[in-house]
This record gives structure tokens, C-alpha cells and sequence, in this order.
């Protein structure tokens, strides 16, 4: 496809975006619920969960750079990532409804395999999708508006669902098997859904055959060699390990969360319903406010000074509780403060998240112009498998976290004792200080600015008027 110049219109930016619904389904339930469900609901180990999706993630993540190549390889008449977005989602549904109801007695082995299928499956939706991104614009702020939409939309498949839990699924009993069930039928549909009406509505904006050459097939070890000169873009290997600092942090938060709302603030079930709003309002003001950061600081200077920021308003009222400057757990007071300071956390967080994922479309000229390929799948599932991995250990640490706490399986939030709850908060604040000042020393690095981006599209589009064939065009 030619990149949209100038704006993107709307109606194709949605249906971009739209496409990231099944994702953010899949983040939430393995973030939010996968953990808790088969920890206290099926009776297995924390331990053993956690290094099953641990397994999972790493394993899923060696596949994102395979899918993101064989995407940025096809040709065919509907152009090199559509045919993903229409395969994968009917398999990736069936996959979804099989890790929420189980057969049989829970397994280590069997958790592992329906793990890897759903995360391999959601790759081969959401990379091509994402690829898409720098595809569609090579204009420095439109790429972040774009990534706005997709935040927009995966945060809003995963808040549903956390609103659907909370409100229909498992209203007054989250240890209720049947409802996991039910969560998983529904979350199904809406993955299936979504992805094909994304395919649908872009459908005739990318479709048609790729401008590069057909050229001649390589072999897999030289595949293997393209797929590492690409990772191998300093500005590329950057912003993975900001991404994967960032995201280790999100993983923790994520899949502590339903523990802290249970056994440390004693939400209310109208409490817990009402939370998807408040997180999906912080995810509106991430993207109103993404913009003029950007516009101020610039890309990096934006992450630098969002992730520390987000991670006071998580960490402070942990810690204010433990000095005993906190509101009695559970009063309106407590929830009412708690409810302020994760909009703003959230908000921060978020902000700084989303311009680390626009910042990966950047790469993709600075590695063409190194490497001579546009390789806008191998760099999103670089990013993705930064992604994955850091979830992966985000939830492995909270296993973690949860044994150091002394928090037993099958335990009633009125049965946990105050020093248990005290331990588990202190290492969670701990945790995520750290990763909050990793990922800003990180990113600080960051090669690419917006003059720096101008001057790069400015040089390959010289080249590609001097010659064609060496812009980008290489089989």
C-alpha cells in the first residue's frame, strides 16, 4: 500500500485500532484473572501457575518475530497482513473458551499448552495489525495517533471484560467456576468479532499487491539473519528494553491488582464495577494528553517523565498505608482516595506506555535505512515479544511476591492476617520504584527525535528517487 499522507482518516484509524480489541481481552484475562482463577478457584499452585504463563509467554515470544517476518514477506492480492487477520481469530476464539473451561483436573502441562495457543494465536492477530501502523503513515505524529486508537480499543476489550466480571460474570462470587466459563465464551466472541471487522474495514485501503520485488525465497537461516539485523538497530534494541521494563511493571500491577482490591482495600462489589470506568476514563486522558507531551518533550522526554510519575500515584497510598496515614481499609475515604490516585497513575502510566509503542514505528526507517528493508512486522513483534516476555515475568514475580507475603491458596480476604497484607504491599512498591527508574534510564538513550525522523524520510526519499530498487525495495 502507498502511506496516507497527511492525515489519516478517521474511519481508517478506527478500524485499525479496532483490531486491538482481541488483545487487550486476552492482556486483561491472563493479567487480571488467569492467575487467580487457577490459583483459587481450581486449587493449583501460585508457583506453578506462574511459570507456566511464565513458560508460555517466552515461548510465545519466540514466535512473534517469526510471524512478524513471514508477514512482512507475503504477497498476495490482499496485501502481507490481511490473510493473518482473517485466519487466526475463529482458531485463537476456540483456543480462548478452552483455557477458561478446562477439562478435566487442572494440569501444569495442560495450562501451558492452552497458554501457548492462545498467545501464538493472538500473535498472528495483532502483530500484522500492528505492522500496519507504519505502513499506513510515516508522519511522526500521526503514528502516535494512531497508536492512540489502538490503546483506545485494546484498553477497552480488556475494560469490558473487567466490567463484564465484576458486574455479570462474577458479581458477588469471583471464585465461582461457572462464571470464568461464561467470561470466556463471551471474551470469544468479542475477539472473533472484532479482528475480522478490522480486516473488513481496512480491507480495501491495504489490500493489493506489496510494492517490494518477488525476488527469490531465502532459506530459514538466512530469514534468521534478516530477522536479527533488524533487532540489531541500536534505537531498536532501546526500545524493547524500555517496553520491557515498562511492561514488567504494567504485568506486576495487573496481576496483583484483583489480590489488592480483595485482601488490602476491601473493595465492595459496587466498588469493583466501577473501576473498569475509572481505568478506561485514565486510558481517554492518556490519549488527550500523549499529544502535547509529545509536542513538548518529545517522545523519549515523555516516557522519562511519565513512567517515575505513575509509579508514585501507584506506590503512594501502599506506603502511606503502612505508615498509617491512610484511611481504615474499605471506608469511602480509602476508596475514594485510592479511586483518585489510580486515574492519575493510570493516566501517567498509560501515556508513557502508548509513546513507547508509537516510538517502535519510528525504527522502522532508521533500520531500512541500515539494512536497505522496510520491516514493519519484525520490529512490531520485537516489541511484542519485549511485551510478552516482561508480562511473563510480571506474573512469575508476583507468584513471587505472593509466596514471600505468605498468602495462602483458597484464603478469605477476611482470613488474611494485617502483616501478610503489609509484606505483599511493601515488596510490590519496591518492585515497581525499580522498574519505574529502569525504564527512564532506558529510554533516555533513544536515538530518534522528531528532526531526526524529518532528516531520515528526507534521505530515503532521495534515494528512492535516485534509484527504486535500493529504497526499501529488496526481496
Amino acid at each position: 500500500m502507498i502511506p496516507v499522507d497527511g492525515r489519516v482518516p478517521t474511519r481508517l484509524a478506527l478500524a485499525n485500532g479496532l483490531g486491538s480489541v482481541a488483545y487487550g481481552v486476552k492482556d486483561n484475562g491472563f493479567a487480571t484473572f488467569l492467575l487467580l482463577f487457577y490459583n483459587q478457584v481450581l486449587g493449583m499452585d501460585a508457583r506453578l501457575v506462574s511459570l507456566a504463563l511464565l513458560i508460555a509467554l517466552v515461548f510465545d515470544g519466540l514466535i512473534d518475530p517469526i510471524v512478524g517476518h513471514f508477514s512482512d514477506r507475503t504477497r498476495t492480492a490482499w496485501g502481507r497482513r490481511l490473510p493473518f487477520l482473517y485466519l487466526a481469530p475463529i482458531p485463537l476464539g476456540f483456543a480462548w473458551i478452552f483455557l477458561w473451561s478446562p477439562i478435566g483436573e487442572p494440569s501444569f502441562v495442560m495450562l501451558l499448552v492452552s497458554a501457548i495457543m492462545v498467545r501464538a494465536l493472538v500473535a498472528m492477530c495483532e502483530v500484522p495489525s500492528a505492522a500496519l501502523v507504519a505502513e499506513i503513515s510515516r508522519d511522526y505524529d500521526e503514528r502516535t495517533r494512531l497508536t492512540r486508537f489502538r490503546f483506545l480499543f485494546s484498553w477497552g476489550g480488556g475494560l469490558l471484560m473487567l466490567l463484564l466480571a465484576y458486574g455479570v460474570f462474577l458479581p458477588d462470587a469471583m471464585l465461582a467456576r461457572e462464571g470464568y466459563r461464561n467470561y470466556g465464551l463471551f471474551g470469544a466472541g468479542l475477539m472473533v468479532t472484532c479482528v475480522l471487522a478490522s480486516a473488513i474495514g481496512q480491507h480495501r485501503a491495504v489490500a493489493g499487491w506489496p510494492q517490494e520485488r518477488a525476488g527469490h525465497e531465502k532459506s530459514a537461516l538466512a530469514s534468521l539473519g534478516e530477522i536479527r539485523e533488524s533487532f540489531s538497530h541500536p534505537a531498536c534494541l532501546i526500545v524493547m528494553a524500555g517496553i520491557a521494563a515498562a511492561l514488567t511493571s504494567q504485568g506486576i500491577t495487573f496481576a496483583l491488582s484483583n489480590y489488592l482490591y480483595l485482601y488490602v482495600w476491601k473493595f465492595t462489589p459496587t466498588a469493583l464495577q466501577a473501576f473498569p470506568f475509572l481505568l478506561f476514563a485514565s486510558v481517554v486522558g492518556a490519549s488527550t494528553l500523549v499529544g502535547r507531551a509529545q509536542k513538548r518533550w518529545g517522545k523519549a522526554g515523555t516516557v522519562m517523565r511519565m513512567a517515575p510519575v505513575g509509579m508514585v500515584f501507584w506506590a503512594g497510598p501502599l506506603v502511606l498505608r503502612w505508615l498509617g496515614l491512610w484511611a481504615p481499609d474499605g471506608t469511602t475515604a480509602s476508596l475514594g482516595m485510592m479511586f483518585a490516585c489510580t486515574l492519575l497513575s493510570n493516566t501517567f502510566t498509560v501515556t508513557g506506555t502508548m509513546t513507547l509503542w508509537s516510538m517502535v514505528a519510528d525504527v522502522v526507517e532508521a533500520s531500512e535505512e541500515q539494512t536497505g528493508r522496510r520491516s514493519e512486522g519484525t520490529l512490531s513483534a520485537g516489541a511484542f515479544l519485549a511485551s510478552k516476555c516482561a508480562g511473563g515475568l510480571g506474573v512469575f514475580a508476583t507468584g513471587l511476591l505472593l509466596s514471600y507475603a505468605g498468602l495462602e491458596a483458597n484464603t478469605p480476604p477476611d482470613a488474611v492476617l494485617p502483616e501478610v497484607t503489609y509484606r505483599l504491599s511493601l515488596a510490590y512498591a519496591t518492585s515497581i520504584a525499580v522498574l519505574a527508574a529502569l525504564t527512564a534510564f532506558v529510554v533516555r538513550r533513544f536515538p530518534i527525535d522528531r528532526a531526526a525522523h524529518q532528516a531520515r524520510l528526507e534521505r530515503l526519499d532521495q534515494v528512492a528517487r535516485a534509484d527504486p530498487d535500493a529504497a526499501g525495495l529488496h526481496p
